[in-house]
């Protein structure tokens, strides 16, 4: 006697029946919510100016950081309690109301108060929708999933600014806020289906209120380091990133400063690989642009060029479903340390800029190999109930990470102009590459973790 058996039915895919609105209607708020945020960096100089408000420019962008560090803990500890539905849509809420706030600012003042309710419900967003994601879809197809919404980050920023400043010229500024927000009601509408879950503990974790008032602490800290550190930088640095350092351990787990295997190895590797591409793509126009004499418009395509990779990676590394998410990240490392370090030898030596580009592109395939396998990483570790508080953790982890890396950068390039404009791009870029250095060296703390 023969037993046949029947082969098993290939997982559903991302735009299957049961998963299609939830994936255009997540996915799609993060591609507004990523577009705002790149968006507004092209516009600022006419709303300014418009507002007269060139003082609080800096404020402008610092505000709706400090503001997404807040919403990302108060988002991840509610929905630990209550389940991911209502915190995203309070946290949509919030979004919109401050895209119409900023459509509509009459002052610079209000206008600063619109971006911090942006960046807490963006920041909100953010997190609610990590936890959404374990709840909805099977494992199988979480690491396609973040590649999706890797993409849907990096997708802006090929398009954004080029976006926002044809609407800023043809109709104004303010419908470049005022518009997205028939879009924000729309990516809702369609994922309010997989909604109504329940989920989370019902009993609130010990110590929901000081991790929310460390937020805050953690949130003014970093906008004293980007505001007031060039006035006194040796004063307020230091100071600051002690702050920081203190602040920020209760919102990630313990273990997390030490590269502890598991789970706090995974976090720290989001802050140290967002502070390294992030710190070194604010000097790489400049560099193109300064030193080399290229155009704006070429400088930018550079960085275009790392958008395209990033996204093509996290495409690829979702279906990589049989490699280990360790090798994975740690081969993404290796090549964001590269184009970290061919942009310092573009600078140290004024090597041919399309080394630049190319450069750029390893470092933009290294983040789009890595951050869709931390998300599923966090996932994987998180017990039940927990999901919140970690997805915000591998958040926090990244903003924080990136504001002072940039800040700390931000100093270094302007204290080594006074020495020569080489010294400047050649000292600051040397810092990224230091950096880079240790995402390799946390990287090979990450193994395949299950809970």
């Amino acid at each position: 006697m023969t037993t046949t058996t029947t082969p098993a039915a290939p997982p559903a895919g991302l735009f299957s029946r049961p998963y299609v609105l939830a994936t255009l209607g997540s996915s799609g708020l993060v591609f507004l919510a990523a577009f705002e945020a790149l968006a507004v960096t092209t516009i600022m100089p006419v709303i300014t100016a418009e507002l007269d408000g060139r003082a609080l420019y800096s404020l402008a962008f610092s505000a709706t950081m400090a503001a997404g560090v807040v919403g990302m803990v108060a988002a991840g500890a509610w929905s630990d309690r209550r389940g991911p539905d209502r915190p995203l849509l309070v946290a949509v809420a919030v979004f919109a109301l401050g895209l119409v706030a900023a459509g509509v600012a009459p002052s610079m003042g209000v206008f600063v108060g619109a971006r911090f309710l942006q960046g807490l419900g963006g920041g909100g967003i953010t997190v609610a929708l990590y936890v959404v994601v374990g709840r909805a879809y099977p494992g199988v197809l979480h690491p396609r999933i973040f590649g999706l919404f890797a993409a849907a980050w990096v997708v802006p920023s090929m398009v954004g600014p080029f976006a926002a400043g044809v609407v800023a010229d043809s109709v104004g500024w303010r419908w470049v806020f005022l518009g997205v927000l028939v879009l924000v009601a729309g990516a809702t509408a369609l994922i309010l289906p997989v909604l109504g879950g329940g989920g989370g503990s019902a009993e609130p974790r010990a110590g929901d209120g000081r991790r929310i008032v460390a937020a805050v602490v953690v949130a003014g800290a970093a906008v004293a380091l980007s505001v007031w550190g060039g006035r006194w930088p040796w004063l307020v640095p230091p100071v600051a990133v002690a702050v920081i350092v203190v602040a920020v351990r209760p919102l990630l787990p313990v273990g997390t400063f030490r590269a502890r295997r598991g789970l706090p190895a995974v976090v720290l590797l989001c802050a140290v690989a967002g502070a390294t591409f992030f710190s070194t793509e604010v000097y790489l126009p400049l560099l193109l642009h300064d030193v080399h004499g290229l155009p704006t418009w070429l400088s930018g395509v550079t960085l275009t060029a790392g958008a395209v990779s990033w996204a093509a990676a996290s495409h690829v590394q979702g279906r990589l479903r049989e490699t280990g998410h360790a090798a994975v990240i740690r081969t993404g490392a290796v090549l964001l340390a590269a184009g970290v370090a061919a942009e310092l030898a573009v600078a140290a030596f004024t090597l041919h800029p399309a080394l630049a580009a190319v450069g750029w592109l390893f470092a933009g395939g290294g983040m789009g190999l890595m951050y869709p396998r931390v998300s599923t990483l966090v996932l994987a570790v998180s017990a039940p109930g927990e999901e919140g508080f970690n997805a915000a953790a591998r958040s926090i982890s990244d903003a924080v990470g990136a504001s002072v890396a940039l800040a700390l950068a931000g100093l270094l390039f302007t204290r080594l102009g006074t020495v020569s404009t080489w010294a400047s791009f050649t000292g600051t870029l040397t810092f990224c590459t230091v950096v880079a250095l240790s995402v390799i060296a946390v990287a090979g703390r990450v193994g395949d973790e299950k809970r």
